[in-house]
């Protein structure tokens, strides 16, 4: 089927196609053949299965982690199964018959959190696509994350249900599948309330907008809309929830905590860690309250003059952090990433040899004193931006999908090597090192 979008989507895809569809972001649309199969592709969510099954296996504690429903009830009882069984040992195929056999029903879904941390394809191809709106959208202040959907189930598990993030929904396939939405007004008066909508909703069906989900398709949801997939054979659908976390959530975790304990005083010598006094029992508990009161008043004060530099600080390290891992929310466990850690040879980082940034990763720097440190893959490895090591061209060259070949510099060499530490980095090693390491 030939698109009418350009892949990747460009500046006036974002700009104007987008905003004229979605009424300025605000209304579900679907774009049709949008994602190339080269891209993204239904095996590419059964090979990150496969890697959760195989960290399982392992003892590696990872974050992304699968779920399996049978009808709307999941069924924590039957993922033990799915973790250890032999595998499928094919495709699609195979795969639908082995989760039928396993759930011991005819209908099941296999939901799959943080996919991108177990699927370098997926990371990298719906992370084109990522790119491209960061660029002509704008960055969620939380990054993004994909959740996998599979199965050939009568209806979501969650059944009808609100979003409370913008997300795209990108169809894989091999099937069609029925998307249904509401605005939260619409579906509120239909249901009488917010809650989701389980078991018997036909009724419902008749008063939603119905997308046809066909391979290649994602479908715009911007947030607090109301909606529902339903199928009768097996497919797989990918979400991208784009996490705008509010200021104020980032504010009370984040920023105003951090100024807070460095306002609190430091050791036993700082007034401000003067004990309390005795608690006159005549006075009773309104002159602790007062003095508490007074501190507080105190502590907030100088706090309000603290918090633009320490929001600066922190905006311009979410910013650095999340641009570098490619605009998905940064996560401890992330599988990907340590075996592409593991299988960086710093011995290996040797003049002739070859690096490459791995996709959709990129080299960002963040200030620090009077250096620019650089970061990758959403860690920093101690390595300063300057002309001597990683400079400013190098960075520019990985960034913009080159292979380098390593000189013989002893600055570069080492910064590649700590480089190399954050998965983020492709080495191919020159082919005398090859042929030593066969020997």
């Amino acid at each position: 089927m030939d698109t009418a979008y350009p892949w990747p989507p460009d500046q006036t895809f974002w700009t104007g196609t987008f905003p004229d569809h979605t009424t300025s972001r605000t209304t579900p649309f679907l774009f049709k053949g949008i994602i190339p199969a080269s891209a993204a592709g239904p095996d590419d969510v059964l090979a990150g299965f496969e890697a959760i099954r195989r960290a399982h296996t392992a003892g590696t504690d990872i974050k992304a982690h699968a779920r399996v429903y049978v009808g709307e009830e999941r069924r924590d009882d039957l993922l033990p199964q799915a973790l250890t069984a032999p595998s499928w040992n094919g495709g699609m195929d195979s795969f639908v018959p082995w989760m039928q056999d396993l759930a011991g029903a005819e209908r099941f879904s296999l939901v799959i959190n943080n996919l991108e941390t177990v699927s370098p394809a997926l990371a990298a191809g719906l992370g084109t696509f990522l790119k491209t709106l960061i660029d002509g959208w704008g960055l969620p202040l939380g990054g993004a994350e994909q959740v996998a959907f599979a199965g050939n189930y009568a209806g979501t598990a969650f059944g009808i249900h609100e979003g409370y993030e913008d997300a795209f929904l990108v169809h894989l396939g091999p099937n069609a599948k029925n998307f249904y939405c509401w605005p939260a007004e619409t579906y509120e008066k239909l249901s009488g309330g917010k809650q989701p909508t389980f078991g018997d909703y036909r009724a419902l069906l008749e008063e939603a907008e119905h997308f046809l989900l066909e391979p290649g398709d994602a479908l715009f949801l911007p947030r607090r809309v109301f909606h529902v997939g339903t199928q009768d054979t097996f497919s797989v659908s990918v979400a991208m929830p784009l996490y705008t976390y509010p200021y104020a959530q980032i504010l009370q975790s984040r920023i105003i905590p951090d100024v807070l304990a460095d306002l609190a005083g430091d050791g036993p010598d700082d007034p401000l860690n003067e004990p309390s006094a005795m608690a006159d029992t005549t006075a009773g508990p309104g002159a602790v309250a007062d003095r508490l009161a007074g501190v507080g008043r105190e502590l907030l004060h100088f706090a309000a003059d603290r918090v633009r530099g320490a929001a600066r600080q922190h905006a311009e390290r979410r910013w650095a952090t999340l641009l570098s891992n490619g605009g998905w929310e940064l996560v401890e466990g992330d599988l990907s990433r340590q075996e592409a850690a593991n299988a960086f040879d710093p011995e290996q980082v040797t003049p002739g040899a070859e690096i490459r940034v791995i996709a959709p990763y990129q080299v960002t720097t963040l200030p620090d004193g009077d250096s620019q440190q650089v970061l990758l893959r959403g860690h920093q490895p101690g390595v300063a931006l300057d002309d001597a090591g990683m400079g400013r061209d190098t960075v520019t060259a990985l960034n913009r999908g080159d292979t380098l070949v390593l000189p013989d510099n002893t600055e570069l060499l080492t910064a590649v090597r700590a480089l190399g530490a954050t998965g983020g980095l492709h080495l191919t090693p020159r082919s005398s090192d090859l042929k030593d390491a066969d020997a």
